[in-house]
């Protein structure tokens, strides 16, 4: 079973009205919601896109150079789903995930992928010869993945840990967060793999709880952020 099947699929049967991500980027003012739906969408239209277009099958490495975004969410969620390795080392990638701010920092990549980064998910544009825009690229895939075959446990999935390590890794460190099914996460962790990725996202869909991410946080933001969001467990914040 895969990282994402293990952690997501359960989040899409419990029907519960909070969004699962909530992000801010305090550079722009921007705020955007996700219901569990969406993201799980995104993720599928991702791993389709690896799947019929990059031949990804389960251990082949995929890069993500990316800071904590909800695009980011559906992106590692998609990579797993098909089974897919996910490293920091564009070096033999198959594809490399990167800001399209910066889309140098997938050379040695087969495929460079670049992110816009943009609060509703708008294509990246001007980017160079041989990178493509990831929005344009999953955007005419399907809302549904099914794996072309079951993803072994063994599977590598993140950096030097095999997918149900990572499972196991997530749902320990959401108890010693003190992260419930009830909880409203605020967080300005950066998802760093392995740790950062494992404490702001995986441990918070292992719990079955709600992510409010902020991105370029600002400390006179962040009490109006916890009052308006009713968030109970912090990340990151010094809270």
């Amino acid at each position: 079973m895969s990282v994402t099947r293990a952690l997501l699929t359960p989040l899409l049967t419990t029907g519960s009205p909070k969004p699962l991500i909530t992000h801010y980027d305090e550079a722009t003012g921007a705020r955007i919601e996700l219901s569990r739906a969406t993201v799980a969408n995104w993720a599928a239209k991702t791993a389709n896109w690896l799947v019929d277009e990059l031949d990804v099958e389960p251990g082949t490495p995929v890069a993500v150079s990316l800071p904590a975004h909800w695009q980011t969410a559906g992106i590692l969620l998609g990579a797993w789903w098909c089974g897919a390795h996910v490293t920091e080392d564009s070096a033999g990638a198959e594809a490399a995930f990167v800001p399209a701010s910066a889309p140098g920092t997938g050379e040695g990549a087969r495929t460079v992928a670049a992110v816009g980064l943009d609060p509703l998910g708008a294509s990246a544009t001007n980017l160079p010869d041989g990178v493509v825009d990831y929005a344009s690229e999953v955007r005419v895939h399907g809302d549904d993945f099914t794996p072309l075959a079951p993803i072994p446990g063994s599977t590598p999935a993140l950096k030097l840990s095999a997918v149900d390590e990572v499972v196991a890794a997530a749902r320990q460190r959401a108890a010693e967060l003190g992260i419930d099914k009830n909880a409203r996460v605020l967080s300005t962790l950066e998802w760093d793999l392995p740790e950062g990725v494992i404490d702001g996202l995986l441990a918070v869909l292992a719990a079955e709880g709600s992510l409010v991410q902020i991105t370029n946080p600002d400390a006179g933001t962040l009490d109006k952020r916890r009052s308006d969001e009713r968030t109970t467990v912090e990340l990151g914040t010094g809270g």
